[in-house]
């Protein structure tokens, strides 16, 4: 222990920090959730999160079992065009779910999340702190948080056919064919007219 009673670094350190952090983002939410109040609950100095996991997204994509490169997606597309910046996302999302390190951890979660509030709460909150903020940033629609929504739902709805129900023409499709395909109709989703298929009187 330090004089502070805080624990040092020890083979076991990151993993109680990890087991922390997942409790911690699942009930109380990524925004509510600081590094300190991590280090705290685990009982290490908040300099030793840092040290394992660099950020808190860098902790968050820990705790989901993510990769971090995802996450640094989302700041790149900043910097681009629409239409590369919708590239790059579907391309990495793609690189992400096609995977065999990382796609069990993805879609363990989806799955979870149709049944378990905890991981429910864990994907709403890796979305809106990632894909969802990215999204709505590169749309000047007044209903940017409904475009978003649904440019995530296409997505993890690819990954559904691609890899859980495995259905033919999408599962045998190359990455290249897919980005061609979906990323025209995201740039659709977000800058598209937004009462262009109102129906009714």
């Amino acid at each position: 222990m330090s004089p502070t009673g805080r624990r040092r670094g020890t083979p076991g350190t990151r993993g109680a920090i990890l087991r922390v952090a997942r409790r911690h983002f699942a009930s109380r939410g990524y925004e509510a959730t600081s590094l300190r109040t991590i280090a705290g609950a685990a009982k290490v100095d908040p300099a030793l999160v840092i040290h394992y996991f660099g950020s808190k997204e860098g902790l968050f994509a820990g705790a989901m079992d993510l990769p971090p490169r995802l996450l640094e997606t989302f700041d790149e597309m900043a910097s681009l065009p629409v239409g590369e910046a919708v590239e790059l996302l579907v391309r990495r999302y793609l690189e992400v779910v096609d995977s065999d390190r990382s796609r069990n951890a993805v879609l363990a979660l989806v799955r979870s999340a149709v049944s378990n509030e905890t991981a429910a709460t864990m994907l709403r909150e890796f979305l809106s702190a990632g894909m969802l903020r990215s999204l709505e940033g590169r749309t000047q629609r007044p209903d940017a948080e409904r475009r978003a929504a649904l440019v995530a739902a296409q997505l993890v709805g690819i990954a559904v056919l691609r890899h859980v129900l495995r259905v033919g023409a999408v599962a045998s499709a190359t990455r290249d064919d897919l980005v061609a395909l979906v990323a025209p109709v995201v740039v659709q989703y977000l800058e598209g007219p937004g009462d262009g298929c109102r129906s009714g009187p």
